[in-house]
């Protein structure tokens, strides 16, 4: 299934080329995780920590970077997906997840901190990610979480996995 991953950058020469490759796997490989049977549209910006503080102040009114941010498009239940109820974008037919916003730069220092690299640290943000435009939610600290983190680990170990074929 081919999904559309519109990529940009705020800032020139931020993101290397392979920053489309891994982002484009995870969200496909969240999706397909997800069963979501219909080709989707995903905005993803790459930002700094400078970009993505703004972001977090202008739309959640928090005044500190962050690595990841989600606005979904629709408001589904988590792994409650209905393709009939998306948004549609009326270009190309897809249904419309929404958009995200990603730290290079947090990417960077999480990935070396957590000792797995920017490559995984940069998917599993974009799983995160996904997760949160599909429904999901991790604010409380109860089974609402550990469905999310569940998702993510399972969706993670698939991506890995076929990184190794």
């Amino acid at each position: 299934m081919t999904h559309e991953i519109l990529l940009s950058r705020d800032r020139p020469n931020l993101g290397e080329p392979a920053a489309k490759r891994m982002i484009t796997a995870a969200v496909c490989a969240a999706l397909e995780a997800e069963n979501i049977g219909v080709p989707c549209e995903v905005s993803v910006l790459l930002t700094d920590d400078v970009g993505i503080h703004a972001l977090n102040l202008e739309f959640r009114n928090v005044d500190a970077a962050t690595d990841v941010l989600s606005f979904p498009a629709n408001e589904f239940p988590a792994g409650g997906f209905d393709p009939a109820s998306a948004e549609k974008d009326p270009q190309n037919g897809c249904a419309v997840l929404g958009d995200m916003a990603i730290s290079l730069e947090r990417a960077a220092a999480q990935g070396e901190e957590f000792g797995h690299g920017t490559k995984r640290e940069i998917q599993y943000l974009t799983v995160h990610s996904v997760l949160h435009l599909l429904g999901y939610d991790h604010m409380d600290e109860g089974p609402e979480k550990r469905k999310m983190r569940s998702r993510e680990k399972e969706i993670m170990a698939r991506l890995e996995g076929a990184g190794k074929e």
